[in-house]
């Protein structure tokens, strides 16, 4: 009865996406960890069938682990995958709640910096990271550069020399 009403679930979850191609969610690392527990558990019923079920139990829950196995693979890949330079905007429509995050105030001035300008180092410190840029569907950065918040504009920036490599205006609402 439980594999039923979790079944059943996951369906009502997954319509929606089926429904609308367009609309991807964003999986966390927190999504991606919970798929494999649930491949975890599979795999635990899979075990306790064999031990004391018949073959039917056997196949149900070998299908159930193969299904857990394509849930978490599908999950890993949209995790990794490489936005683009645009991306974000169609999504943050539909995702207002997101790029929200309230009254965002620095300790120092809002200066509009440009791509190829020369920052100091308060600008771009460790606590404005952006450390899931995947989430808001930002593009991947190369090596030596991270996404910086600086208040409502995300900023490219080459940390080891401080370079601004580029900057997105108006990225928050």
């Amino acid at each position: 009865m439980r594999k039923f009403v979790l079944t059943a679930l996951m369906a009502a979850v997954a319509m929606p996406a089926v429904a609308i191609p367009t609309v991807a969610s964003a999986q966390s690392q927190r999504e991606v960890r919970e798929s494999r527990r649930d491949l975890r558990e599979e795999r635990r019923e899979l075990r306790q069938a064999q031990r004391f079920g018949d073959r039917r139990d056997v196949r149900r829950e070998a299908r159930d682990v193969r299904q857990a196995q394509r849930e978490l693979r599908r999950d890993v890949n949209d995790r990794n995958r490489r936005w683009a330079r645009n991306d974000w905007r169609d999504y943050r429509n539909g995702n207002r709640a997101l790029y929200a995050r309230g009254n965002w105030r620095a300790p120092f001035r809002y200066n509009q910096f440009r791509a190829g300008t020369r920052i100091a180092p308060t600008y771009y410190g460790q606590r404005y990271w952006i450390n899931d840029p995947w989430r808001y569907r930002l593009p991947p950065v190369a090596r030596n550069q991270r996404w910086v918040r600086h208040y409502n504009d995300v900023i490219l920036v080459d940390y080891r020399r401080g370079r601004v490599v580029d900057v997105i205006r108006g990225f928050y609402w």
